[in-house]
């Protein structure tokens, strides 16, 4: 299936791979763990690409004999690979990391992949609360027929444990601790029990294929601290920023690539301005220029993410307001992404106009001249 459908903004992963899904489930049809819809190894090519066409072993209705996977995530191969062995050998798996650095992007893959599903989601807020991750109740039906199976309103995690998939917890730091502990006895029993209902209905055992990925930024941290026996129940897995160049600007362009696709333009970005915004996010973000001058880092988080949303709007003012040189924007999508926590972020992305892209301006880049010359916009 298509990345983009005419009907939803976002589909989620196992509808916008669903051929890939369903190749791969008869390609490599090998031992699984218990539960899982493809082998530990397809779960792998899932994520990162196949490098290359695969050919089925016989031929299934409804598929192509051979087919390239795509690579959907831009990071370590080894990484991956001990998310999915933490997930089959049936323990926790957290991901740690900057915001922005995709780490909710391959929660959903691996989702997706092993169970069927990245639906299952529990979004953690200062406001989530114990039933979200455990089970509430239709009062209608509770006051009609008194607490019962049929009056239960499972947790997406209660869901999960039932019917054997994953279960998601997004930004888990940002709960309560005591709403996150929720999840020790959970991880350690594999079961959940309601008190409320009688001994025979009132608890439920986890299905094979049960486990819970989880997302923390390393920025949130100290705002509600995880216990130590919450962290126990997890591996941590550090989700770093894309190491390469090449490999962001490749991203980030097809990620601006896809959302313009949505409106029905191309990308009017060409390589050289693209490479320029990555070039500057990744200087802000490293607090280090490609040439080793030091660069103030603002208190924003100068992520991919954020890339390819500035990347975006220049596309779309390109496309819709018909503005022909794309560089010229560039500067205030800049300065926008920059200064969204601390008003004082400007004057640091000031000195950067003034020490790094100055100094590449003084050694003749054409594109970076032009991008100084532009100082005007960032502000004095």
């Amino acid at each position: 299936m298509s990345d983009t459908t005419p009907d939803v903004q976002v589909a989620p992963a196992e509808q916008r791979y669903a051929e890939e899904l369903a190749f791969l489930a008869a390609h490599d049809t090998g031992p699984r763990p218990p539960g899982w819809k493809l082998t530990p190894r397809a779960v792998v090519t899932f994520v990162v690409g196949s490098a290359g066409k695969l050919r089925l072993p016989a031929p299934v209705e409804g598929l192509p004999s051979s087919l390239e996977i795509t690579a959907k995530f831009v990071g370590e191969r080894a990484l991956v690979e001990r998310c999915v062995v933490t997930l089959a050998g049936e323990r926790g798996l957290l991901l740690v990391g900057e915001p922005g650095t995709a780490k909710s992007m391959l929660s959903e893959l691996l989702s997706a992949a092993v169970s069927g599903t990245g639906a299952l989601t529990v979004q953690g807020t200062a406001g989530t609360t114990e039933e979200h991750l455990r089970y509430g109740w239709n009062y209608a039906l509770l006051l009609a027929k008194g607490p019962s199976a049929e009056a239960l309103a499972p947790s997406p995690v209660l869901t999960a444990l039932r019917t054997g998939r994953i279960a998601r917890v997004e930004e888990v730091t940002r709960c309560l601790p005591e709403v996150q502990d929720s999840l020790v006895s959970l991880l350690s029993d594999r079961r959940m029990s309601v008190p409320e209902l009688t001994d025979d209905d009132g608890v439920f055992f986890a299905r094979p294929g049960f486990n819970v990925i989880a997302t923390a930024n390393l920025r949130d941290r100290g705002v509600s601290e995880m216990s130590a026996a919450l962290k126990r129940r997890f591996n941590f897995e550090v989700v770093p920023p894309i190491a390469d160049l090449d490999a962001e600007v490749d991203l980030v362009r097809r990620q601006a690539g896809r959302e313009l696709a949505r409106h029905g333009h191309a990308l009017p970005v060409d390589d050289a301005v693209l490479e320029a915004l990555v070039t500057a996010f990744r200087d802000l973000r490293s607090g280090a220029s490609v040439e080793g001058w030091p660069v103030e880092r603002p208190t924003t988080v100068m992520s991919t993410a954020e890339a390819v949303g500035v990347t975006t709007s220049l596309g779309l003012q390109s496309a819709y307001l018909g503005v022909s040189d794309p560089l010229s924007l560039l500067p205030g999508y800049l300065l926008g992404a920059v200064r969204k926590d601390d008003p004082d972020d400007q004057g640091r992305l000031l000195a950067y106009w003034d020490s790094t892209i100055r100094h590449r301006a003084e050694n003749g880049a054409r594109l970076w001249k032009r991008l100084y010359e532009l100082r005007h916009t960032v502000g004095e």
